[in-house]
Formats: C-alpha cells, sequence, structure tokens
C-alpha cells in the first residue's frame, strides 16, 4: 500500500510587506502529528491553508510525494481534508444534502449509510434530515468532521479542533482524531495546552 509523506521546507508566507512567518521546515510521515501553535497573528490558518495548496508560499515549498514520487495538485489534493470553524456548510441543506453535495464536488460517490456511519461517530444520528440552518455552532463543526471523514484523508488539517463544541462534542472529535494519528498524517493548529496532546510534536511560529 502506498503512502503518502509530508516535506515542508523553508517556508515563509508576506501579505504585502509584512511578513507573517518564515523558514517553517518539518517533515511528517503517516502516523506522525504535529500542532501548530502560536499567538494570534502568528499565521497558524494560514499554514494550514498553504498545506491544502489552495494558497501559495511567498518563499519554500510543500511537497507531498508517494512512493517517493512528487505529487501535483490535482493528485494530492483528494487526499487531504481540513476542518476549521470558517469553512462554510449550506445552511438551506439538511446535513445528508450537505454531505452528499460535498462528496459529489471532489468526485466521490457515498451512500446514504456511508453518510449514517459519520453522523454516528460525530455523534449527530438521527440528524441527517435537518437542516443545517437551525444546527447550533457546536452541531455544524460536528457536521465538518463528518465531511472530512467521508474523504478517507491520508492527511487531516485540524484549525482549532474543539471551536463551539462542549464537553461531549470535544470528546467525540478527539477520539475522531486519536483514530487518524494511528494511520494517517494530522495536523492541528491550536492554542489550547489540552490539544497538545493530540499531536507528537510542537510548531511554534511566532516566537
Amino acid at each position: 500500500m502506498s503512502m503518502i509523506e509530508l516535506e515542508v521546507t523553508q517556508l515563509t508566507k508576506r501579505f504585502g510587506r509584512r511578513r507573517v512567518f518564515g523558514d517553517v521546515s518539518f517533515a511528517l510521515k503517516p502516523g506522525q502529528s504535529l500542532a501548530v501553535t502560536g499567538p494570534n497573528g502568528s499565521g497558524k490558518s494560514t499554514l494550514l491553508r498553504l498545506l491544502t495548496g489552495l494558497s501559495l508560499p511567498t518563499a519554500g515549498k510543500v511537497i507531498y510525494t508517494e512512493d517517493g514520487k512528487t505529487l501535483g495538485f490535482e493528485h494530492y489534493r483528494r487526499k487531504v481534508a481540513m476542518v476549521a470553524p470558517y469553512l462554510a456548510l449550506y445552511g438551506a441543506l439538511t446535513a445528508g444534502e450537505n454531505l452528499h453535495f460535498l462528496a459529489r464536488v471532489d468526485g466521490r460517490k457515498v451512500s446514504d449509510t456511508d453518510i449514517e456511519a459519520v453522523l454516528h461517530k460525530v455523534g449527530l444520528d438521527g440528524r441527517g434530515g435537518d437542516y443545517v440552518g437551525a444546527y447550533s455552532s457546536g452541531m455544524q463543526q460536528r457536521l465538518k468532521y463528518a465531511a472530512a471523514m467521508l474523504r478517507e484523508p491520508e492527511v487531516l488539517l485540524v484549525d482549532e479542533p474543539s471551536a463551539n463544541l462542549d464537553d461531549t462534542g470535544k470528546k467525540a472529535v478527539f477520539d475522531i482524531i486519536a483514530a487518524y494519528r494511528k494511520q494517517a498524517i494530522v495536523v492541528i493548529a491550536t492554542n489550547e495546552k489540552e490539544e497538545y496532546s493530540l499531536a507528537d510534536g510542537i510548531c511554534q511560529l511566532g516566537g
């Protein structure tokens, strides 16, 4: 079975004259995880977006390889999933419709059984037919994890893992991340010390 690997080399990001961060380097293999920390404005969320390939660095490289071969964006984008409070869902659709739609956009076909399974894992049993516009912020955050899990990602990027979640939601999310840590690459952006334990190492920005 082929496995994806991630190498970040001297990554720098600027917005105009302002340097957000510079010379960030690390390498991760499946089963390895990293927590990215730093003060507000230090570029934690920006770094995660660079890892998706949807945003480009000012300098440095983000390289995904598989079996020693460098992957282009079209090849690795389906292997990467991101969960963040600012990612949008469609309030006029039900949770199930959101998940079906996002899967189609990603070029995947999922069954109602697949959707029921991931909703169960995030504690949203029986809520797949409810409109997302009526969901609480915590329920919407759980739904984003469900969407990420449907992709069966080899790289899971999580910005503020427990944002908007109560204790029950936190436990569900921490269990999901713990499971992915065993088999995938996981990168977490957080300033919550209790979440540092979700990763093997720490990358400090702005310090």
